[in-house]
Parts: structure tokens; sequence; C-alpha cells
């Protein structure tokens, strides 16, 4: 990808989902929501469904999904990155969702399950199959340690975001926009119940391999 483009759109618009009105959508919501990363996107059918869906998340790890985007996409342009953004923002919305419900994880663990639950809602959305991919393998590599040499955008900034929004890890790299964020949407004690809740599915034995690690 060449770096101030952004990817182009495969499938989505043909999906009839009526844009979303940022009014309907909770109210700890949208003071991020009006941030320019966020605004900009929620015309775009994908985004409006990806943002339904994830009102049924817990109002923590919603609130914690958006500010991922956010700390994401701020990566993306201070270093010029160019990316699939409504497709990370949906990435984002379902990065958490296999860590809600009781339905069995298997052995891909939550971010397994996750991914299992984006690629449903792409399909639905009539995304195409290449795009999918990038974006549920970015879901699906989340909790790693580090991205794979071989990660996408996708894969590298929705990594960023997530681990600079529970652990601060990265910060250096967008400086000032974890504490600001933090500040819009404030989630007292997040980062505990999250490693909480983490804990309880059995991550570690569920981390996926790299593709390097397989070959």
């Amino acid at each position: 990808m060449t770096a101030g483009r952004e990817a182009p759109d495969s499938g989505d618009e043909s999906a009839g989902w009526p844009a979303v009105a940022p009014e309907s959508l909770p109210g700890v919501w949208q003071p991020l929501l009006e941030r320019p990363a966020l605004a900009e996107l929620l015309g775009h059918p994908l985004a409006g469904a990806a943002l339904t869906r994830m009102r049924r998340l817990p109002p923590g790890v919603a609130v914690h999904s958006l500010r991922t985007f956010l700390l994401a996409d701020a990566r993306a342009r201070i270093e010029g990155t160019a990316y699939d953004r409504v497709g990370l923002l949906a990435a984002a919305a379902f990065h958490d969702s296999g860590l809600v419900g009781r339905v069995p994880l298997g052995r891909g663990g939550f971010p397994g399950r996750s991914a299992e639950l984006l690629d449903r809602f792409l399909a639905g959305q009539q995304v195409g199959t290449a795009r999918r991919g990038a974006l549920t393998r970015a879901v699906r590599e989340h909790m790693r340690p580090f991205p794979a040499r071989d990660a996408g955008p996708e894969a590298r900034l929705l990594h960023f975001g997530a681990w600079l929004d529970v652990t601060g890890r990265g910060e250096r790299l967008a400086p000032g926009d974890r504490r600001r964020l933090a500040a819009l949407a404030p989630t007292p004690w997040f980062a505990v119940s999250f490693s909480a809740r983490v804990a309880a599915c059995g991550l570690r034995r569920a981390l996926p391999a790299s593709a390097s690690a397989r070959r």
C-alpha cells in the first residue's frame, strides 16, 4: 500500500445497512465518536453495522474497543501508514467479543472466537475473502506479545492500539493520545477486570503460532 492512500473498500457498500445515527449509540461513547477519525466513518455502512453490533459488549469493553481504534489510527497518521480504516474499526469492534458469553472457546482461545465472530459478520456484510482474511488475522493475533513479522498494517495497528490502551506499551509512538482518550471516556479498573477475564479464558494455552513458526 502507498502511504497517504486508504485501502479501497470491497463489497460492503451493497450490504444495505443504513448510516448509524450517532445519538442512537451509548452516551459514554459520544466523546470518542466525536473524534475526527471516528466521526468521519459514521456514515459508512460497515462502520454503522459494526458499531451497532458493538452495543452488545459490556460498556468497558466497548469503550476499550473504540479507544483501540483511535490509538491505532493515531499511530497510522503519525507514520503515514495506509490501511483499511473502516475495516480496522470493524476489527476493533470485534477484537474482544470472544470474551463475552459462555460459548466454548476451543483451541484458539478468545482471540480465535473473536475472529470467528468477525468473519461471520464481515461475510454477512458481503466483504471479500482477502479483506476478511486480513482483518480476522488482526483479531486472531492481537494478543500475541508482538506482531508476527509478516503481519499486515491492520494486524500491526490493532495490536498496537489494544496493547497501548490496556498496558501503556508503545506510548512514545503516539505521545499523549492514551491519556487524552482515557480522560474523554474513562474506564476505571478496566485493566484489572480485563486481565481477570483473560485469565479465566486460559489464554496462555491458546496463543496462535506465527506463520513463520509453523513453517
